[in-house]
């Protein structure tokens, strides 16, 4: 293959496609490139596994520091795990990706995705989202493509395409729509809690930048001469299938068909069914076709039960507009809420129930120095001040399997959650405090992240952090049957499995925070995703009064052994003398009054202790260090050492000053010991601060109203 070259303009930013320079072994590349953004996609196919079932799609994302002109820290000076990013950018590019595939796909697929270069402006992700697409279809893969992906962002009231990090920022959207042909693909979304006629406006404006992107990759495979690959699925021997349908439709119809069953006991029931259709295979000749094809493929009887289970139970709601539980349409689970369900050694902590589905959050407080510092990617040094993070233990599902690390799906449950909350935290002025929330799924049956974020709306306001509203959020789920639609509220773990589609939607009652959807067909219209989110809006409102039943508002009283913070501004050219030399003398404060202390690069101090005194005391020693003295004030001071000519006085913390002899008395004065003892309370002037930064100090010409407002100012610091 020769080099090639294709170029598209949004807004005036180019995305430009080369392909055939790079990568020649790997089975298709292509190096996507916008401003000085550049990455490297490659698709790779290897033959199938004998006895995989699925699909083996592996999909990395990696960035080098090199790429930013940076060297990796550390003993080895080299990339090591891939950072939280580089995950949630995986799974970006995987879930839109997948569905494209054929079902019936068995070889070993993998997707690789290189961040070569990177200007700071432009971010990758989406770039590499697109670019797998053209690497797929040039390594000759069946493919249902082409697809793209393109971020849409808000600035003022105008949408724009693949905006900078900058605009991001400043703006109320961060949307990234993915398409194919056929429709909208994927969508995830972080808002302000923007309407939903605004959320689906962005969208059909990011899926009309799609389409101008699917255009590109058509005519870049035209100028290379492929086609795009549509392979026969392999002949399927319906001997089997036929064996179990005509011996298990009636028994799974009558079981979908039991609404009162639980989840536990619809499993139970349709795994008897199973049951005795595989005994009755056992006991058929070895030479009979329905026993040789059930033992050629070991997992082919669970496969063909569930595909039928699938026919029947989408089967039920498309012509009976009735669920397996029973549940209308557009029905949520029953809800139920509590909070302080944890001793207050936990900061704060909520319980939230929808059906079976069960989330245990909980929320602690900490200081500035807890906050996370992202500085392992390629992104500029930022530092989180909430922290979400969801734990999926296999008893929530029955289940026994060993504990690992978290998986891509943890992190990327945990990051949507957190997307969700970010918009009605509060500021780090109005409360300097750092939040984490771990959500413990206790119980699964469909919408775990969903539930995690009202787990975390209940356990934040049970720790009174001020959020400037509640947030909730449900999954919604799609059957499509041909032109036969229907979009499903709150779906459960079969529905979930079963159905083509899951969309989360998150938000207050003002609008969306957050937004993701995955699919498991080619593409939907924007008419669906328009009901859909309409559907939604009414779900969360429903969870929402059921929430503020339970807690209406934050606590206004924090967990007695939550941190007490106290917040002081101090001169920038101060820093050093709080820190000290080696850290010296802000260690001794430490030591002294048992608080914490945080300091950042414009000033603020942040001081923090359980007992709230000590953080006062802290507070107080730096102010006295850090205060500005004038000639004139007046203090009450401590004796706290005497020399023949004068006594010295700390009159703030930290900070002393010394009284000459002359100055002790408006008489002659002998002897110091005469008139002062160490530990002597006294009130004094600043009379001079000479050239040395030295201070003098006089007992003399207070008048009696400074020395009263003196003893006052020191009743309060005290």
């Amino acid at each position: 293959m020769g080099e090639f070259e294709k170029s598209i303009s949004f807004d005036g930013r180019d995305i430009r496609l080369q392909v055939g320079q790079l990568a020649p072994q790997a089975g298709g590349s292509v190096l996507i490139q916008s401003g000085d953004t550049a990455v490297l996609v490659t698709a790779t196919r290897s033959t199938a596994r004998v006895g995989v079932d699925f699909l083996p799609l592996t999909v990395d994302y990696e960035e080098r520091l090199y790429a930013a002109g940076r060297i990796p820290g550390g003993m080895m000076r080299r990339e090591g795990r891939p950072p939280e990013r580089a995950i949630l950018t995986s799974r970006l590019i995987d879930r839109p990706l997948r569905p494209l595939f054929p079902s019936w796909l068995r070889d070993d697929l993998q997707i690789i995705a290189l961040t070569l270069s990177m200007d700071e402006q432009v971010p990758p992700d989406v770039l590499a989202v697109t670019g797998a697409s053209i690497a797929t279809l040039i390594a000759k893969i069946p493919f249902y493509g082409p697809m793209a992906a393109v971020r849409v962002g808000l600035v003022g009231d105008d949408f724009i395409i693949n905006p900078t990090y900058a605009e991001v920022e400043a703006g109320d959207l961060d949307l990234v729509v993915a398409g194919s042909p056929e429709g909208v693909i994927m969508v995830e979304a972080g808002a302000n809690q923007l309407p939903e006629r605004d959320i689906l406006e962005a969208i059909e404006f990011g899926y009309e930048a799609v389409q101008d992107l699917i255009k590109a990759q058509q005519d870049l495979l035209a100028e290379i001469g492929l086609e795009i690959v549509h392979e026969e699925p392999p002949e399927v021997d319906a001997t089997l299938e036929n064996y179990i349908s005509d011996r298990a439709t009636v028994d799974i119809k009558k079981i979908l068909s039991q609404f009162d069953l639980g989840k536990t006991e619809r499993d139970t029931a349709l795994d008897a069914v199973k049951t005795t259709i595989e005994t009755a295979i056992t006991e058929l000749p070895a030479e009979d076709p329905i026993r040789i094809a059930s033992t050629a493929d070991s997992k082919a009887i669970d496969n063909t039960f569930k595909d039928i289970t699938k026919k029947f139970m989408r089967r039920q709601i498309i012509e009976d507009n009735i669920r397996v539980d029973g549940r209308k349409l557009d029905e949520v689970r029953p809800v139920s809420c509590s909070v302080n369900v944890l001793p207050k050694r936990v900061h704060g902590s909520g319980l939230f129930n929808r059906g079976l589905t069960q989330v245990l959050s909980a929320c602690t407080l900490g200081t500035p120095g807890d906050a996370q510092s992202l500085n392992d990617d390629l992104q500029t040094d930022q530092q989180k001040r909430y922290i979400h993070h969801y734990n999926f233990p296999p008893f929530s599902v029955g289940e026994t399997k060993p504990m690992r690390a978290p998986g891509r799906r943890e992190i990327g449950h945990g990051a949507l959650a957190e997307r969700a909350l970010l918009p009605v935290l509060p500021s780090k002025e109005q409360f300097p405090y750092v939040i984490r929330v771990v959500s413990e799924i206790l119980s699964s049956n469909g919408s775990t992240s969903m539930g995690s974020v009202c787990g975390a709306t209940l356990a934040m306001m049970d720790a009174g952090v001020p959020i400037s509203k509640p947030v909730t959020g449900a999954a919604m789920g799609l059957i499509k049957e041909g032109d036969e639609v229907r979009v499903l509220t709150d779906i459960q773990g079969i529905e979930d499995f079963l159905g083509d589609m899951d969309f989360k939607v998150a938000g207050t009652d003002s609008g969306i925070t957050a937004l993701q959807m995955d699919m498991k067909i080619p593409g939907l219209s924007l008419d669906i995703i328009r009901l859909a989110i309409n559907q939604a809006k009414a779900a969360r409102l429903h969870i929402l009064d059921k929430m503020l039943q339970t807690i209406d508002k934050p606590r206004d009283e924090m967990s007695p052994y939550a941190p007490r913070l106290l917040t002081i501004k101090i001169d920038q050219d101060m820093i050093g003398l709080v820190i000290g030399p080696g850290g010296k003398t802000i260690k001794g404060i430490t030591e002294e009054t048992g608080a914490k202390i945080d300091i950042e690069d414009d000033g603020t101090v942040t001081i923090s202790a359980v007992d709230e005194n000590k953080a006062k005391k802290a507070r107080n020693i730096i102010q006295g260090m850090t205060r500005k003295l004038n000639e004139g004030d007046v203090y009450v001071g401590r004796i706290t050492r005497i020399i023949p000519i004068g006594a010295f006085v700390e009159f703030l913390p930290g900070k002393e000053g010394m009284i000459h002899i002359s100055q002790l008395a408006d008489y002659r004065v002998g002897k110091v010991e005469d008139e002062v003892a160490v530990g002597d309370e006294v009130i004094v002037k600043v009379r001079e601060i000479d050239s040395k930064g030295r201070i003098n100090l006089t007992r003399l010409g207070i008048h009696p109203d400074q020395a009263t407002a003196a003893r006052e100012a020191a009743a309060i610091n005290r």
